[in-house]
């Protein structure tokens, strides 16, 4: 009945910071849709971006900064992400690491987003 993602809502204390790292450290594309909602869009998916502060018309029953836990792929060689990374002063918690991903396995590095997330960031092993 599932044929994939289209997007995930990122609940954010600082939407500023939050915008500055997918935006200005992984190079995600910023949006603005509807009301003036913000959204960072990569390949063919994207993080619709959820202010704490705010109510939405539709949003998670507890949403919560930091809780997230996801892993995205990198559309080059993770070396090149590990020294973009390292050249912005970003530090990695962990890695390179092996893991098992949903469709192959992966080399992955682990780091925090503004409001504490943990994201993956991984190439095909």
């Amino acid at each position: 009945m599932i044929a994939g993602l289209d997007h995930l809502v990122i609940t954010t204390r600082r939407l500023d910071a939050c915008i500055a790292f997918y935006a200005g450290v992984l190079g995600m594309r910023l949006e603005t849709f509807g009301a003036g909602r913000k959204a960072l869009r990569f390949g063919d998916q994207k993080f619709n971006l959820h202010d704490a502060s705010t109510a939405t018309d539709a949003y998670a029953a507890a949403p919560t900064p930091g809780s997230l836990d996801f892993c995205l792929l990198c559309d080059g060689p993770l070396d090149a992400v590990i020294a973009t990374l390292q050249a912005k002063g970003v530090p990695i918690e962990l890695g390179p690491v092996r893991r098992t991903g949903a469709r192959f396995p992966i080399r992955s590095i682990y780091l925090r987003d503004p409001d504490g997330n943990l994201v993956e960031i991984a190439e095909p092993a």
